[in-house]
């Protein structure tokens, strides 16, 4: 079975994934900005699933020689990586632009966009390499070229990776490794949920479009772990909440009680 890389994972959705591959079979690497997270993580895991398929390393995204040394750790323990997933990324909450802290956006442009880079790199000239691979950038709010009031910041670095995923394909095309997105949809996790946070009348509206439009991470992560394992193709996007669901969704809202983690209650 693959050995899948995924960055960003000891929690939210990026350890949810890491649970759905160990689910199917797969090794799985699992990162966070600290050892003691990792470790913990990577303990639980083993609690679950076969010892020798759970690792972790520690890694800043922002650093490329620590995914430098992510990818060679992996390679050490399993020998090769099938699967890498540029998953860690930073978010905020809402806020116009002017009103923001301006340290964030460099942060956030070096976690979700300069780090996302460096990991398709690292991943990229590895699996040339070893002859094969796939890669694969979590996109999401914005990435499609829409906006929302006082997610400018967010929304830029994923308009940005859109960008880069696109151009990837193109320049893998012909070569044994390809690249694609995942766009999750609104998954409920510390990151979404940051989007709670700001005046009261933005808090209320996010609440609303979250109890339509969000899901639990175990409803999702599986869905995308199975096609992730299936896909062969070069320019793959594996979209949960397709415009067809979305507009479904908001259909029926009158009608749904749908309520992932009590949002309603608030």
């Amino acid at each position: 079975m693959k050995i899948v890389v995924i960055t960003g994972s000891t929690r939210g959705i990026g350890l949810a994934l890491a649970q759905a591959f160990l689910e199917r079979g797969c090794s799985v690497v699992v990162s966070g900005r600290k050892q003691a997270d990792v470790d913990a993580v990577v303990a639980s895991l083993a609690e679950s699933f076969e010892a020798s398929r759970v690792a972790g390393k520690a890694c800043d995204v922002t650093q490329p020689q620590q995914l430098q040394g992510l990818w060679d750790a992996a390679v050490e323990r399993f020998e090769r990586v099938d699967v890498w997933i540029n998953n860690a990324g930073i978010a905020h909450g809402q806020a116009m632009l002017w009103e923001h802290d301006m340290d964030l956006f460099g942060r956030i442009a070096a976690t979700n966009l300069a780090g996302a880079m460096s990991g398709c790199s690292v991943a990229i000239r590895g699996m040339l390499t070893q002859g094969g691979g796939a890669v694969y950038n979590m996109e999401g709010l914005g990435s499609d070229g829409r906006t929302v009031d006082g997610m400018i910041p967010y929304g830029a670095t994923k308009r940005a990776l859109r960008y880069i995923d696109d151009a990837i394909v193109k320049e893998l095309a012909g070569t044994p490794v390809i690249a694609g997105s995942i766009l999750p949809g609104m998954v409920v996790t510390d990151l979404l949920l940051a989007g709670l946070e700001g005046p009261p009348e933005k808090v209320a509206q996010a609440k609303k479009i979250f109890t339509i439009l969000a899901d639990r991470t175990e409803t999702v992560t599986p869905w995308i772990a199975d096609r992730v394992l299936a896909n062969t193709r070069n320019g793959a996007r594996i979209s949960w909440l397709t415009n067809t669901k979305a507009a479904w969704r908001f259909m029926s809202a009158p009608f749904s009680k749908r309520d992932p983690l009590g949002l309603k209650d608030r």
